[in-house]
């Protein structure tokens, strides 16, 4: 499918949050899934700050990253930290070249089997409150094209959970996110219990926590809940 549709696509699923009851999580998700589809990376994430302002991990295109987004997290180094405080781009197009300031994070990442990074801004008026992330197997800066693309990716993200509650003040934004951020504690807990029980992928028992939600029309956080809990077996 040409780009110009599965932009076209991309921006009909962000439309659809303007309803009153959407899966915010879900949505995140497909937001880095459609990243991957549409610009020249091979997986992606999306971190979110929590009230404290400190950032979480909210969706990721693949198991993979996610591991990766939590290393950033927890020792304090890597692209999406430097992204968040500076609130600019931040590029790395050959993390052998990425010097001491990310050593442990760009070994980690070359060892997954990414070359190259980039990490743009989530904001909302002066504030940011997010970063997208993006991988690359290759060596290389993505054309400018494809940062622009990506820039309204993350761009539809924050209206996306601006129009979810038609907020209009910054409190009210911290305590959904700060909702949206325990969900997908949950989500994590269910997904190791899931892996475990049918002894598969962390990948595919999301995925599989997905189709179960859509088939009975429930939230992930809800069937998160369920599986954790011990009443759901899927």
């Amino acid at each position: 499918m040409p780009r110009e549709l599965q932009l076209v696509d991309a921006f009909v699923e962000a439309a659809d949050t303007l309803v009153d009851d959407f899966d915010l999580l879900d949505f995140l998700h497909r937001m880095t899934v459609r990243c991957v589809e549409l610009v020249d990376v091979d997986a992606a994430g999306l971190m979110l700050a929590d009230h404290q302002g400190g950032l979480r991990v909210m969706a990721t295109s693949s198991e993979r990253v996610r591991l990766i987004e939590l290393f950033e997290i927890q020792n304090d180094e890597g692209p999406c930290l430097d992204c968040y405080r500076t609130a600019a781009p931040v590029a790395c197009p050959d993390l052998d070249d990425a010097g001491p300031h990310w050593a442990r994070f760009a070994r980690l990442a070359r060892d997954a089997g990414f070359r190259a990074v980039h990490a743009l801004p989530m904001r909302l008026r002066h504030d940011i409150i997010g970063v997208l992330n993006l991988f690359r197997v290759e060596a290389g800066a993505l054309p400018e094209a494809d940062l622009r693309v990506a820039q309204a990716m993350a761009d539809v993200s924050m209206i996306s959970l601006l129009q979810q509650r038609a907020i209009r003040e910054r409190q009210v934004l911290v305590e959904q996110l700060q909702e949206t951020l325990d969900s997908r504690i949950v989500i994590e807990q269910a997904k190791g219990v899931l892996a475990e029980r049918l002894s598969v992928e962390m990948d595919e028992a999301f995925e599989r926590m997905r189709d179960h939600g859509r088939q009975h029309n429930l939230r992930l956080a809800q069937v998160a809940g369920e599986i954790v809990a011990g009443r759901l077996k899927i």
